[in-house]
């Protein structure tokens, strides 16, 4: 079973050099983002949602060319492991999901989603052989048609400078950059 142009064990690889560690939510990903591809017209580029920020993303971007930092994908962080890959104008394509019902007869998998035994308590090996035997069939696909307002290219619109902290922000997010706005992740410090 491949996944995309890789075998399973080069996938793992892959996965190892971008994620860090042959994550199981990426390897998951992996044959997520394969059916979508299968299920979807070849040679027309699409846009993907992904409704978690937690590993998906990374096997999106490991095996397609959309990213985060092209805008190509979108994540929502809805918490459902869930990817839409759809066409940039009219919004048809196809949803594919981890299916509860189908890893009933997969433990290890079932125990690892659910979080049903600590990481250490896990066996690695075990999972990895069951995602692998699993392939596709613990995912569920879907015909979707994504919302206009997701569809839309968001313009950043003009860039000012903060009169506060004197740097570049887009003017649309108010009189003053966001951090300014106490919207900021750090407190500067000496």
């Amino acid at each position: 079973m491949n996944i995309g142009s890789y075998s399973f064990d080069e996938f793992v690889d892959l996965v190892k050099s971008f994620h860090g560690n042959a994550a199981p939510g990426v390897i998951m990903g992996g044959f997520m983002v394969d059916l979508a591809l299968k299920n979807l017209p070849e040679g027309e580029l699409f846009d993907v949602v992904c409704e978690t920020p937690k590993c998906l993303p990374d096997a999106i971007q490991i095996l397609t060319p959309n990213t985060i930092g092209n805008g190509w994908l979108k994540i929502l962080n809805f918490g459902r492991y869930a990817l839409s890959f759809y066409e940039k104008n009219q919004g048809t394509g196809v949803r594919v999901f981890l299916d509860p019902k189908k890893i009933e007869h997969w433990p290890e998998i079932k125990a690892w989603f659910f979080k049903l035994k600590p990481k250490k308590e896990q066996d690695s090996q075990l999972l990895l052989d069951q995602i692998r035997a699993a392939a596709t069939s613990i995912y569920t696909i879907q015909k979707v048609r994504i919302h206009t307002q997701f569809l839309k290219k968001k313009s950043r619109g003009d860039i000012v400078i903060c009169p506060v902290c004197h740097e570049a922000y887009p003017k649309n997010d108010g009189e003053t950059c966001r951090s300014c706005q106490g919207q900021g992740p750090y407190i500067e410090v000496e």
